[in-house]
């Protein structure tokens, strides 16, 4: 089984590029599983995504502590299947919404646990080009869909790209042009 971890920003196009390449997976008859974060088929994942629309700091640690327990439960029920390949939409860069040092801290215990590859994707978008999506097709914002969250959790992000092999992928660019890096890059190794 080979893991593919797409990561990135709100708006970033990860549930997009994911979605491509399990199609295109597919479509080379490989098997494929796809899990996106917060999930909706369990308890955790739909507490994370209500407390996503929630204000103030607790609401701010219980969204971070529903996801990273949906993040765990996929890895215990879907990383050890029979498959040819599993993707993972939001895995590790969650623990980039913490308040400092909680995130670099967080991010290495994480990293320390859970399974890694070569195939860790990060898709680097700028703020604004990820604001402008997000308000182009969403009904309603998350608490960290403002351009200065963006920002900031941008920047945070970057920079815990640098304890694990991520694969930064420019994806202000077309979604076909990410897609082809993405499929490229999978079908590697």
């Amino acid at each position: 089984m080979k893991l593919v971890i797409i990561d990135g920003l709100d708006g970033s196009g990860k549930s997009t590029q994911a979605r491509l390449l399990f199609r295109s997976l597919n479509e080379l008859n490989k098997t494929v599983c796809l899990r996106v974060h917060p999930e909706t088929d369990n308890w955790f994942g739909l507490q994370a995504r209500r407390q996503l629309y929630s204000k103030g700091k607790s609401a701010h640690f219980a969204s971070a502590f529903f996801y990273m327990m949906d993040v765990i439960r996929s890895i215990m029920l879907y990383s050890w299947r029979d498959l040819d390949f599993v993707i993972f939409v939001r895995y590790l860069m969650g623990t980039a919404y913490l308040p400092p040092p909680l995130d670099c801290v967080t991010y290495n215990f994480f990293s320390s646990i859970v399974p890694k590859s070569g195939r860790m994707f990060f898709l680097d978008v700028l703020p604004e080009e990820a604001a402008n999506r997000i308000a182009e097709n969403r009904e309603q914002a998350e608490m960290f869909e403002t351009l200065t969250a963006l920002r900031k959790i941008r920047g945070k992000a970057l920079s815990l790209t640098r304890f694990d092999d991520w694969v930064i992928v420019n994806s202000s660019r077309s979604v076909n042009e990410v897609a082809s890096v993405l499929i490229r890059k999978t079908l590697l190794e």
